[in-house]
Formats: C-alpha cells, sequence, structure tokens
C-alpha cells in the first residue's frame, strides 16, 4: 500500500468522524469500534494531561489558590492540638519511603479526572450524541448538567463535614491514644468519603428520570415515603467509611431533603402529564367519554375536489 493510500484512507476516517461531513453519523460496525477506540483514546489522554497537572499542583501554589496539599491537611489540621500526636503539626505519617509518592499521585490521577472532566465527557457525549433524537439529546444535556452539579455539591458537603467527623473519632479513648494518621490512610478515608457522598447525591435524579418514563409515578413515592427515608438513614450508616454519627447524619439528612425535592418535582410533572392526557383520570372499567352525536360534513375546498376528479378523469 502506497503512502498516497494511506493518506487517502486516514482523510476517509476523519471525514465520518466528522459532523460536517457525517452529521447523521451513520458507520459500519468496525467504524463505530474505531470511533470508539479513537475517542477512548482522547479520553485517557485527557486524565493524562490533568494526572500531571494535579500532580505537580501538589506542592505548586497556583495564586491565589493555595496547594493540594494544603487543601487535603486542612479538614486533618482542624483537630483540636491535644488529640494529635506532640511534634506531628498536623502532618501524616509516611510507612514507608515510597508511599509519599504513590499517594501524590493517587490524588493528581483524581484531581486530573475532575479537572479534565468536560473533556472525557464530551468523548462520551460525542460517541453515543449520533443515536439519539432531537428531544433526546435535549434531555441527555439537562441529566449530565444536573448530575454534575449535584456531584459537586455533595463532594463540597463531604469537605466540609471531613473536620467535625475526624474530631468525633479522634476524640474516643483520647485519655489512651493519640491521633497519628498515615497518609494512605487519611486520603483514602478522605477520597471514600468524597466519592459517596458526590454518588449518593444522584438519587433525586435517579426518582425523577424513573418517574419521568412512567416507573415511578408520584402516588407510589407518596406510599412509599416513609420506607425510602427509613431506608436512606440505614444507607448513610452502612456507606459512610469512618462510621462516626456526624457524618452518617449530615449524609441522611441530605438525602432526605434532596429525595423530598425529588417527590414534589414528581408531583408537579404527574399533574402536567394528568391535564396533558384528558382520559388519565379514567378507571379500566370507565367507558371513554367519546362523543357519538354525528357531525355535519365539512365542505370541500374547490381546489381539492379539482384535483380528485382530475385523477379519476386520469385512471
Amino acid at each position: 500500500m502506497t503512502s498516497e493510500d494511506k493518506s487517502e484512507r486516514k482523510g476517509k476516517k476523519r471525514r465520518r468522524r466528522s459532523r460536517r461531513h457525517n452529521p447523521d453519523g451513520t458507520m459500519t460496525l468496525m467504524e463505530h469500534l474505531y470511533d470508539l477506540r479513537y475517542r477512548l483514546g482522547m479520553a485517557l489522554l485527557g486524565v493524562f494531561i490533568g494526572a500531571i497537572i494535579g500532580f505537580v499542583w501538589f506542592e505548586v501554589t497556583i495564586p491565589p489558590i493555595p496547594t493540594l496539599g494544603q487543601l487535603l491537611l486542612k479538614p486533618y489540621q482542624a483537630i483540636p492540638r491535644n488529640l494529635l500526636l506532640p511534634g506531628t503539626e498536623g502532618k501524616l505519617l509516611q510507612g514507608s519511603p515510597f508511599e509519599g509518592f504513590m499517594v501524590r499521585l493517587q490524588v493528581g490521577i483524581a484531581v486530573g479526572a475532575v479537572l479534565f472532566s468536560p473533556m472525557w465527557l464530551y468523548q462520551l457525549w460525542a460517541f453515543i450524541t449520533p443515536g439519539l433524537y432531537a428531544k433526546e439529546k435535549k434531555f441527555a444535556r439537562i441529566f449530565v448538567t444536573c448530575a454534575v452539579l449535584l456531584f459537586i455539591g455533595g463532594a463540597v458537603l463531604a469537605y466540609l463535614v471531613v473536620p467535625e467527623a475526624l474530631t468525633v473519632l479522634s476524640s474516643i479513648s483520647a485519655s489512651e491514644f493519640v491521633t497519628a494518621l498515615t497518609a494512605d490512610k487519611y486520603i483514602s478515608f478522605m477520597l471514600a468519603l468524597l466519592v459517596i457522598f458526590g454518588i449518593s447525591f444522584e438519587l433525586p435524579l435517579l426518582v425523577v428520570m424513573l418517574n419521568k418514563v412512567g416507573i415511578l409515578p408520584y402516588e407510589k413515592l407518596k406510599k412509599w415515603r416513609r420506607g425510602i427515608i427509613f431506608g436512606l438513614f440505614c444507607f448513610a450508616a452502612v456507606a459512610t467509611p469512618g462510621q462516626d454519627p456526624i457524618s452518617m447524619c449530615v449524609l441522611a439528612g441530605a438525602l432526605t431533603v434532596l429525595f423530598e425535592v425529588a417527590v414534589q418535582i414528581s408531583r408537579l410533572n404527574d399533574r402536567k402529564k394528568g391535564k396533558d392526557d384528558e382520559w388519565a383520570g379514567l378507571s379500566d372499567d370507565e367507558a371513554s367519554p367519546l362523543n357519538y352525536e354525528p357531525q355535519p360534513e365539512q365542505a370541500t375546498p374547490e381546489s381539492e375536489v379539482r384535483a380528485k376528479t382530475y385523477d379519476e378523469d386520469a385512471t
């Protein structure tokens, strides 16, 4: 195969992926697989670039933003001094020579995935959007936007809860123990709490989606409200990594408020459906209110009469 043939094949592949040359996204199975490989590669490239930025930001200050290490240590340093190991000054312990580097790399990858989330989310969106209708694309945009905002809100709330949770956990048996956490344990605890809060905050979005497609109507949600709220408190007691009462109560309370908001949105949505459907309130045994009286025939326009006569003469 000559170089001209190779360049021509590459040009065809680019045109297939281009929305200008291929607006409807019609491709064969192999072309879809090639496009999936391309999208995954671009998404991984974005995460890799973000990981490098997060790794550097861990110790380098970006004015006026403090370093990533300072942001992570701030909840730990909020623990009262009398509960910490004397001489540590709120710093984490390194259990092995390579632990500091691995923790820094782990945090860099996590922060990079968050910072460059628009890039890999766009690649995912560009792969699935050709198969969606215009109405579905609009719904998907709203869904993704709400999901991102809810996840960020949950992560921010978890970051604010971490100092109180650590203080409560460290104060247990404070007369016999002092707190000196290793970097690996602390970062794992904090990231787990951030992720759990962020994912849990997607609950109202899931409820609204199920109501939108008709699986969870408002009447069922109203009937199951007490049981679902009890289940939310049980979930918060099991899901929080520290098992402390502060994070459990905050997560359960936030989920209860968000669930109630989702219930009210479902109520408004069902009310709107009832207005749009004039037969929505009828039971299965009730006859539909059809009009059986004959209606006068509407006058046919003269142009339609002429066209019909012309067709009959032509046949």
